[in-house]
Parts: structure tokens; C-alpha cells; sequence
């Protein structure tokens, strides 16, 4: 971990939206820059300031929202500022001794951040190793442990994207777990006043995280049956008095954040999170888990073990209800996101939960050969995708979390190195890679008869390019009767040139062909021209495949969008050819 953190791929040694303090982590964090160096909570003076020189989001003030009022409210909630304050704080000597600037971005911030990160998942884990020592043997624990680390996602949000808040909550989650243990052997109120501040803590960074109080609630329970409900039910009443110090200093914590939105809007809510919201009826379970785009168990494989462990778990586990219960719950709550596909990190602070599952199937597989010989190399196979997947992620170009087909997946998954145009597989799902028959031009066009202030004439011939640029972004649409002949595919192609490389995916120059019926669209193929335009000053020639469908269509219309991007790019020779396999 700490080799990833510092030398693998040291966020905070990147800049701009790769920084360490970028993205989500720059909208917790905004808090205390605002609070301690600028004095400004409200107004937000200095942003624009801090956008332009480094870029977090970009240019664009994505941490907060104005209000009616001309005041701005933060996006995300506190939680993750209070845990980030000593690290702050340090970051901020760090500055003024070193003779950075103090403006609460610069390295030693960046670096203060990534190391709070990475020490606190550290922590988690020394702690997490303590907790399931009380259930299962020092054998059981480090192989648990070792799946974690190596064969989940944790691995990037505890060592490289630690300054998210994922692997933060994953440690207030170990502490709960541990204190409640402690509590309800003792009943003292040290363990409630814990548990209610651990409760605050992770309701203030993720309001949804409220839910975590079912752990302490229903600890010790095994079943749901009626005389355990009422046995749970006169504990609590028998104990009440330390739960309600619990609930107390939950409160208190929680407090914080309302007295914010007082502070900033006048009221005591404020729901920041602008067109984003829960859909109680209808979660999206199986594009959460298993989409190729983001899906949690596509991408870390190995929490499937935790699934196949609940049956162990519930023959021989403690504190069932408590942990499958939470586990559940949690799990709908993060399904039912309007934007699932944020992915399998959301899931990451409820590990310390699953490994309890998953530690139970361990030790049902140590004492069974079987099991052991089905499971252990299957975990193998889990731990280099996890390795490969983290690599790539950051360095190998070929993980996009933004363009991932069922298609280019299958393509890139395990491989250290893949053909150059199966980038295209990203957004084009028709990838012809043998050899063409019976290929046949159906269409050519040099735009030297299109007239207007996209095109420009070539010096060398008599054909144009066309340009579209900032101003310019959407080409003529260029249409042809069609109807197959007897064809099994298409093939467009034409010659991109760029000065400068687009490298967001979004904005990336978009290459569209069209079959149309009448005015209705029958298939429409798609490709970001800039996965094949890899450098600065390139000229090449790309081509768009699309498989002929059954369905009838009456011609084909092609289209080039740049898809907002201000750098100019060059297209010209046109051409359309059918082939057969």
C-alpha cells in the first residue's frame, strides 16, 4: 500500500483533476480552506482563483451550489473536513515552513491529505485484524486480510485514491464494529459515548450512513425470531441509559452540518445534491453489480466470496442479524442511486462488515480440501484481475470507466497489451478484424462540392477538409440510399488530423454512422476518433465498422460531432465501402 501510495502512482505528486485534492475529494476538503485561510463560507471569493491555478474540477466550481440567496452551499457534507482537519492543519505548517504557498492546494497540502489517507487505511486494517481475532484464528484473519488488500478494490482506495472518503469510513466502520463489540460485554458508557460519535461521524460524511446504527441496535442478535426481537427489545430498554448518552453525542456531531445550512441558507436543510436523488422502487441491482461500465463485482470480483459466505456465516457466525441486516440494507440504499454507475467504491466502507462473511468461508474452506482446491485458485485468478485492474486504471490506458463494453472488456481484460484499434470496441461494438470479401466503394466524398466556413481547401488536389473546432462543432449530415446489397457489413472511413490531442473522453470528436427507415434511426454505430489520434500534429486514416442488421433500412446517413471539445481537428476523403466475411 504504501508502495502504491508513494511510488506507483503518487496522487499527490499529480496535478489538476489527477491531484490528490481534485474531483469529490477537492468538494470535502473545501470546507476547511474556506473556514481556516479565506474566512469566506458563504461568498466563495477566492474560487475562482483556486479553479485557474490548479484546475481541481477543471474550471468549473463543482464543490458547491449558489443558493437564492447569492450564498454557496458545499455539495457534499462535513464529515470528511472534520477527519481531514489534523492533516490540514499540517499540511498547512508544512506551507509556511517550506515556503509553498499557504493557499490550502499546494503540495504539502496534497501530500498532508494523501498521507491522512493512507494512514488511516492502514489503521483500519491493524484494527479490522483485532475485531475478527475475536471470531476467527490468526490464520483465518491474515488470509481474509490478504484477500482484501489484494483482491478488492481497497487496494486503490486505501493506497492511491485514499483521499476519498471510502477508505475513511471504512475505519470509523472497524472502530463501530469494535466498540460495539466492547459495549454490549460491559454496558459502560465510554464504549456508548464511542459508538454515538462513530454513528455522527459517518452520518455527517454520508448522511445515508445514518443507517449504521443498526450495527449497535441489533448486536448480538441470531435470528428474527419473536423471542429474539423481544430478548434484543428488553436489553435496550434494560440499557437505555448509555444508548441515550450514544444517541446524545450523535447528535451532536450530526449537528454540525445543520448548523452549516443554517449558517449559509437560513434553513436547517438544504439538499445539495442537485438532480441526483435515491429511486426507493426501482434500485438498480444488476447495472450496480454486474454492468461492464462500472459494476462493483465485474471490477472486484473477489466481494463475490462474501455473497458465497453468508451461507457459512449463517450456520456458525456471530451477531448475525446485525451484519447481514446492515449489509443488506446498505447494499439497496447504494443500488438505489440515480447515478449508479459511480461504481463499486461506494461499497468499500461496508468491507469490514463483509469480511466477516468472507472469513467465514475461509475457514469453511481450510477445513475442506474440496472447497479449498475450487477456492484458492480461483481467488489467485481475483487477485491478478484486481492488480491488473488497478494498474490500468492509472497507467495502462486500456480501463475507462466512462466507455466500457461487454465487447471491449472480454477484449482487454487480463492483457498487458492489446491491437491498437480495439480501443474503438469502446463505444463501437462492431470490430471486423479479418480479412474483407467482395469489398465494394458505395459512397466517396472529397468535400470539394460543400461550400461554407467549415471547409478548407487542400493545397495538394482539389478536395477539402472539413474543420470544426470551438465554434464549430457539428458537420453537415452526408446521406445515401441504401438497402444492403447482399452485404454483411459496412465500412466508413476518413482522414482525421489534429494539432493537439483531445484527451477527455467526453469531449473526444465523435465519428457516427447511421441506418435509416424512412425518418427513424435502425442502428447507429459510434466512435471517439481521438482513441486512434494518440499524439499532437497526427494525421490518420479510421474507419468505422457496422454489421448489417436484418432489419430493412432505406439509406445511411454519416455525421461528425466534436463533441464540445475547442481543439480544431481536420477531416476529409470520405469513403464508404460494403464487405462481406
Amino acid at each position: 500500500m504504501c508502495y502504491a501510495s508513494f511510488f506507483f502512482y503518487p496522487r499527490w505528486r499529480q496535478e489538476k483533476t489527477d491531484a490528490t485534492i481534485s474531483w469529490d475529494v477537492s468538494g470535502y476538503y473545501w470546507y476547511l480552506p474556506s473556514v481556516f485561510i479565506y474566512h469566506d463560507l458563504k461568498g466563495q471569493a477566492f474560487k475562482d482563483s483556486i479553479l485557474a491555478k490548479y484546475q481541481p474540477t477543471n474550471t468549473e466550481f463543482l464543490q458547491g451550489v449558489k443558493l437564492t440567496n447569492g450564498n454557496y452551499v458545499m455539495k457534499y457534507a462535513c464529515g470528511v473536513a472534520v477527519m481531514y482537519l489534523p492533516f490540514f492543519t499540517a499540511g498547512h505548517l508544512l506551507a509556511g515552513a517550506l515556503g509553498y504557498p499557504r493557499d490550502g492546494f499546494s503540495a504539502p497540502y496534497q501530500l498532508a491529505i494523501q498521507f491522512g489517507g493512507l494512514l488511516m487505511s492502514i489503521i483500519g486494517l491493524w484494527y479490522l485484524r483485532k475485531m475478527l481475532l475475536h471470531f476467527y484464528t490468526d490464520k483465518v484473519v491474515a488470509i481474509t486480510l490478504l484477500l482484501l488488500v489484494f483482491g478488492s478494490n481497497y487496494l486503490n482506495y486505501s493506497a492511491i485514491d485514499c483521499g476519498m472518503s471510502h477508505c475513511w469510513l471504512f475505519t470509523v466502520y472497524v472502530f463501530l464494529l469494535l466498540n460495539t463489540h466492547y459495549f454490549y460485554r460491559s454496558f459502560q458508557t465510554k464504549y456508548a459515548v464511542r459508538i454515538g460519535l462513530l454513528v455522527g461521524i459517518a452520518t455527517l460524511t454520508r448522511p445515508t450512513d445514518l443507517l449504521s446504527c443498526i450495527i449497535p441496535l441489533l448486536w448480538g442478535m441470531e435470528s428474527l425470531s419473536l423471542a429474539a426481537i423481544k430478548k434484543q427489545f428488553a436489553l435496550i430498554l434494560k440499557n437505555y441509559r448509555p444508548l441515550l448518552v450514544a444517541c446524545v453525542c450523535a447528535a451532536c456531531v450530526i449537528s454540525i452540518q445543520l448548523i452549516y445550512w443554517k449558517y449559509v441558507s437560513g434553513h436547517w436543510f438544504v439538499y445539495s445534491y442537485q438532480g441526483q436523488k435515491l429511486y426507493f422502487r426501482s434500485p438498480s441491482f444488476r447495472n450496480y453489480t454486474f454492468s461492464y461500465r462500472s459494476g462493483w463485482l465485474t471490477y472486484s470480483p473477489m466481494l463475490a466470496f462474501a455473497f458465497i459466505g453468508i451461507i457459512p456465516f449463517l450456520r456458525s457466525g456471530k451477531n448475525k442479524v446485525a451484519l447481514i441486516a446492515f449489509f443488506a440494507l446498505n447494499y439497496y440504499l447504494v443500488c438505489a442511486w440515480s447515478i449508479w454507475w459511480y461504481g463499486g467504491r461506494a461499497m468499500v466502507q461496508s468491507y469490514p462488515v463483509l469480511m466477516f462473511c468472507i472469513a467465514a468461508l475461509v475457514n469453511a474452506a481450510l477445513n475442506r480440501k474440496i472447497l479449498f482446491g475450487i477456492l484458492a485458485p480461483v481467488a489467485a485468478v481475483f487477485i491478478y484481475f484486481n492488480l491488473w485492474v488497478t494498474y490500468v486504471y492509472h497507467k495502462g490506458a486500456m480501463y475507462d470507466t466512462d466507455c466500457m463494453t461487454k465487447a471491449y472488456f472480454w477484449r482487454v481484460a487480463g492483457r498487458w497489451s492489446v491491437p491498437e484499434n480495439t480501443a474503438l470496441l469502446r463505444e463501437n461494438p462492431d470490430l471486423f478484424e479479418g480479412q474483407p470479401k467482395d469489398m465494394r466503394i458505395i459512397y466517396k466524398n472529397d468535400f470539394s462540392n460543400d461550400t461554407g466556413i467549415l471547409f478548407v481547401p487542400h493545397t495538394n488536389d482539389n478536395g477539402k477538409s472539413m474543420l470544426l473546432d470551438k465554434d464549430h462543432q457539428n458537420s453537415p449530415f452526408y446521406s445515401f440510399p441504401f438497402t444492403g446489397n447482399n452485404a454483411q457489413w459496412i465500412r466508413a472511413q476518413a482522414v482525421f488530423h489534429c494539432d493537439y490531442k483531445e484527451w477527455e473522453g467526453w469531449k473526444m470528436t465523435q465519428f457516427v454512422v447511421r441506418l435509416i427507415k424512412k425518418d427513424s434511426i435502425v442502428k447507429e454505430n459510434m466512435e471517439r476518433v481521438y482513441r486512434l489520434l494518440l499524439y499532437d500534429h497526427e494525421t490518420k486514416t479510421i474507419s468505422l465498422d457496422m454489421k448489417l442488421p436484418q432489419a430493412a433500412y432505406d439509406s445511411v446517413t454519416i455525421l461528425f460531432w466534436n463533441g464540445g471539445s475547442d481543439k480544431p481537428i481536420w477531416i476529409s476523403d470520405l469513403e464508404v465501402r460494403t464487405f462481406n466475411e
